[in-house]
């Protein structure tokens, strides 16, 4: 069975870091694109980033642009979201996911990890 664990995630000040990873298991890890989702209390899924299969390309949204950065390690089957200059409205419980379809929509994505809470206070 397809597993995708997330860890990383916790209370944080305005201003301040968090580095998620997202362990795969159950797929083949490098066949997959992979992407960062985030669910605000009372708001919809929203796409945060994503990356191919290589680490070659990734695109981010706009709202964390120049301040997030997705990366993959494959040989650990692994995918990290680097948050920097974090902002209260960043706080989320963040997703990570697995699909093989190039897109920002969730329902590109076929495989859902359980979210880590991300909170960040001013």
């Amino acid at each position: 069975q397809v597993q995708l664990v997330e860890s990383g995630g916790g209370l944080v000040q305005a201003g301040g870091s968090l580095r998620l990873s997202c362990a795969a298991s159950g797929l083949t890890f490098r066949n997959y694109r992979m992407g960062w989702f985030r669910q605000a209390p009372g708001k919809e899924r929203e796409f945060v980033a994503a990356i191919n299969r290589s680490g070659v390309v990734s695109i981010h949204a706009d709202s964390v642009k120049g301040r997030f950065t997705i990366s993959r390690e494959n040989t650990k089957n692994t995918v990290y979201l680097e948050m920097n200059s974090l902002k209260r409205e960043d706080t989320a419980v963040y997703y990570c996911a697995a699909g093989t379809i190039p897109g920002t929509d969730p329902a590109n994505y076929d495989h859902w990890g359980q979210g880590t809470q991300v909170t960040v206070s001013s």
